[in-house]
């Protein structure tokens, strides 16, 4: 098992304002010794004031994406080091989101996954499969293929030490979940494609996660914590999910 850890990731939602207001609410959370760990991606633009907010909080402070190159004329682009500048400690690589819209290939992600790592960057990997995949029981050979790029890439001494989390592409923000018994069956397998090495990998759920089926996700052995998407949006709910991490 790893560290238990739940990441809210904001998306492409709010204003300065409202986002103000909702780091300062989470900013009160404190992580005891070994008590859950908790991580926030707010839009870039909001980086900064965020980081702000947290300054004195136990949250940590994430970006939702990072460019695979480290500086140089590539206009619209953010680099792993602005990122630091910023306060970050985590990022987003592989969301199923830039996969699918922005055509993201598996051999970008481990790009992007081993610039943001090299940097002093905590990768949260992200990996899952299209509705249509299940349905042709090619689920567990889409994920191992795109973690096995970033291992051919990064090293397996290096993806180890990151963060994994499990997001089925038919469940990100449709309000359908993986059962438990499902998403404890990738789990296992991402746990048993890293080997020894990754026991104590933290391997996340994400897909949309909430209060009322958190708890029987996160009792399964090989999930660590969760990716919350539309929750993590409104503090309560959020910190509630997080209780249930610590349970």
């Amino acid at each position: 098992m790893g560290r238990p850890l739940i990441a809210g990731n904001w998306k492409m939602h709010g204003t300065t304002e409202s986002a103000l207001k909702l780091a300062t609410q989470l900013s009160h959370y404190r992580s005891q010794e070994n008590a859950v760990e908790m991580i926030v991606f707010p839009p870039l633009v909001h980086l900064a004031v965020v980081s702000v907010a947290l300054n004195e909080s136990t949250v940590r402070l994430g970006a939702q994406n990072v460019s695979q190159y480290s500086d140089g004329a590539y206009t619209g682009e953010v680099s792993a080091d602005m990122l630091l500048d910023q306060g970050c400690k985590y990022v987003l690589v592989g969301h199923s989101e830039r996969r699918a819209a922005m055509g993201e290939s598996n051999q970008l992600v481990a790009e992007k996954f081993k610039v943001a790592q090299d940097a002093g960057l905590m990768p949260i990997l992200c990996v899952g499969e299209s509705l249509e995949q299940r349905q042709q029981d090619k689920t567990l050979e889409v994920v191992a293929k795109q973690i096995d790029a970033v291992i051919e890439l990064a090293g397996l001494s290096q993806v180890v030490q990151a963060v994994i989390a499990y997001e089925p592409v038919w469940a990100i923000g449709t309000g359908e979940t993986a059962t438990p018994q499902q998403a404890q069956q990738v789990h296992r397998a991402i746990r048993a494609q890293l080997g020894d090495a990754g026991r104590s990998t933290t391997l996340l759920y994400g897909g949309s996660v909430n209060t009322s089926n958190a708890a029987e996700l996160f009792s399964q052995p090989d999930i660590d914590g969760g990716l919350v998407g539309g929750a993590s949006l409104e503090a309560e709910k959020f910190l509630n999910i997080a209780q249930l991490v610590e349970a």
